[in-house]
Formats: structure tokens, sequence, C-alpha cells
């Protein structure tokens, strides 16, 4: 990794992104063995977040799949972003993170651990993320993770066009959240007090998955976590395992991407093309069926 140019570097991605548009994973025969990067994210491993990560990491090996996991708190995962994740950084010089990312992606010189979860993010075909949502967002250690992993260079940058499917950065892997939430279901439907759980985690979904080219699914959820009896806990694996058999094969999140003819040259959503109406942020979903 430390050795790659800024050339070598951006053909290794272009490579293997123009590899899997062009066999695409809707293409390869269903049932086939993928690869899977499993993040999970709790300060506890008897927690059910953790449960409900053991659960999918074996179903996907009993399915054929090879599953690496990232567990970032046993990892103890550093978050912040700084100076140190850039050793090429004279000590004066200011930090300006987009450019000095970018910079260190092209040269090879990300810290060890940054380099390490790139290399998973290459390796796998698709994505799943498991967390608990807090204050209606990723815990701060999760989103520090996407905040070092995803670099300029490797996820975005000069010639990786964000919003563009195929000619993004990470096209061709799907992703996958699943979350665990306090609250009942109805509090996170359309009408539901904390908006539609479809909203709420848009800046990951649209705002990472999409932008880098990554294929969203919907995200699975289960609710009234903090107390789930045995009989529910069996239930959402059961809506779990459903949702991992068809990892591969569900419909994405049909996100417009910036390229096919739906936005202005300001990134302005051009004004009739959406279904009657539609607003706020599914404006950016084309119909589905």
């Amino acid at each position: 990794m430390n050795s790659r140019t800024r050339d070598g570097m951006n053909a290794h991605t272009r490579d293997a992104t123009n590899a899997r548009t062009r066999d695409g994973l809707g293409a390869r025969a269903e049932g086939e063995a993928r690869k899977v990067l499993l993040v999970t994210v709790h300060p506890d491993p008897r927690s059910l977040t953790s449960s409900l990560a053991a659960f999918a990491a074996g179903h996907l090996r009993a399915a054929g799949h090879e599953v690496t996991v990232s567990d970032l708190y046993a990892m103890k995962w550093k978050a912040a972003v700084d100076a140190d994740d850039f050793p090429g950084l004279a000590g004066d010089e200011r930090l300006a993170v987009m450019a000095e990312s970018g910079r260190a992606t092209a040269a090879g010189t990300l810290t060890a651990d940054v380099a390490a979860e790139q290399e998973k993010v290459r390796w796998a075909d698709a994505v799943v993320v498991q967390f608990p949502v807090w204050w209606f967002g990723p815990p701060a250690i999760l989103k520090g993770w996407f905040d070092r992993v995803f670099t300029a260079g490797f996820a975005y940058g000069p010639g990786l066009l964000p919003y563009s499917g195929g000619d993004s950065a990470l096209a061709g892997r799907r992703a996958l959240l699943s979350v665990t939430a306090g609250a009942r279901a109805t509090a996170f439907s359309d009408r539901g007090i904390h908006g539609s759980l479809a909203d709420v985690l848009h800046p990951l979904q649209h705002g990472l998955f999409a932008f880098t080219g990554m294929e969203p699914l919907d995200p699975f959820a289960v609710y009234h976590a903090n107390e789930l009896p045995e009989e529910r806990f069996e239930a959402a694996k059961t809506a779990y395992a459903a949702r991992l058999d068809g990892l591969f094969t569900d419909a994405p999140v049909p996100y417009r991407t910036l390229t096919g003819g739906d936005y202005d040259h300001d990134m302005r959503l051009l004004p009739g093309v959406e279904e009657p109406g539609v607003s706020s942020l599914d404006l950016h979903v084309r119909a589905r069926g």
C-alpha cells in the first residue's frame, strides 16, 4: 500500500471499479459466493447490536459467503481525524483535511489502520454496517470510521464522479445498514415524530454510499430495542436473515444519478421530473417499480 504512486493508486481503484461495473454484481450467478465486510459498532459484546452482528456473520458464512468483520470498539478504532493521520504533514503546515487526505492516499502514506480498512472495502462485494441509532445518527466511532477511511482519492475526488453509479469511486458494491432504535416503529413512520427512518439515515444512504457509487439497500431496523423479549429477538433474526439473503439480489434504493439528466449544472433537480406529491428528500429517489 505505502509504495503505490499516485498513478498506481488511481489505476488500482479504476481497475477494480471497471471490473465490477463491467461484470455487474447482479449479473453474476445467483447463489455465487461473495465477499462481505461487516462493520459492527457497540461497546458491549453482549449487546443486541453485537448479537445481530454475530448472527449476520454466521448466516452469511453458512450461505457460502466470505465475511470479514471490523468490530470498531474491539479494535479501539481512533474516531477523530487529526494531524496524526498524515505523517507526511509538516509540523507547521496548516491541515487542510481534504487536500491532505488526497495527497496521503495518492502517496500511500495513510496510517496503517486506515490503509487496512480501505483494503477491506476494496476487497468487499458488499458492506453491512450494524449499529445502534444514537441521537438520530451513528455512534461517533462509526462516524469516525467513515471520516477517516473514505478519503479523497479513495472514495471521491478528481476523476471520481459523485452520485454517478458506475463512474463513481466505489461502484459495484452493495451496502446495507442494519440499525437498532429504542423508539417504536411508528415514531419513525411518515408522520412519526422522529421522521422517516429513510430521512434519518439519508446522510449515510445518499450522502456516503450513493455519493461514492455504492448501491444502498433499504435499511433493516429493529425497533423498541431497549426491551426485546426472546420471541421478538427470534422474529428479528428471521426478518434479518431474509434481508441478508437478498443482499445481492434485492433492488437497491433507486437514487437519481448526477449524470442521469435529472439535475442541472448547479446540482439542482430539474423542475417536473419528480412524481406528483413527492417532496423533501424523496425528490432524489426515482419512482420504484
